[in-house]
């Protein structure tokens, strides 16, 4: 079996960020392994005829402020866990851009939460950690952070 030095975890800043994020820590270093974050900026669909710059604005923004919280999460992790790295791309389905980011950096793990989007937001667009777990190139790893 290939041991596991590199483990990626997804993170969407949300309420329990935190929690996921204290449980990799904690798994990295009991494996000895590096943590890639990695927060993806979902593109904003354009329905119709509207092309308009706050679009654009909006994307653009929304990059900058996932920009600033990897690096403050990155910084606030660097002293408990040694090889963490934050990314943040962008791409149209998020779990799709978990897996290419996982096979990029050729994890060996991946920490995935099991709560983000609730509600009808969730049976309409499916659960991120579902899709990455059905297609994941590297083992997976499911977190509940509210248990």
């Amino acid at each position: 079996m290939k041991p596991i030095s590199t483990i990626v975890v997804p993170v969407d800043f949300l309420d329990y960020t935190d929690r996921l994020v204290d449980f990799a820590v904690h798994m990295a270093k009991k494996l000895d392994a590096g943590l890639r974050f990695l927060h993806v900026v979902e593109e904003v669909h354009i329905y119709g005829d509207y092309v308009g710059p706050t679009i654009e604005d909006f994307t653009v923004k929304m990059g900058d402020l996932a920009e600033e919280k990897m690096k403050n999460l990155v910084e606030a992790n660097r002293n408990t866990c040694s090889g963490c790295e934050g990314k943040v791309a962008r791409g149209a389905n998020v779990a799709d851009t978990i897996i290419a980011y996982a096979k990029e950096v050729d994890g060996d793990m991946i920490i995935v939460g099991t709560h983000g989007r609730k509600g009808l937001e969730r049976v309409w667009l499916g659960s991120v950690a579902e899709r990455v777990v059905k297609g994941a190139p590297c083992p997976t790893l499911t977190y509940n952070p509210y248990k």
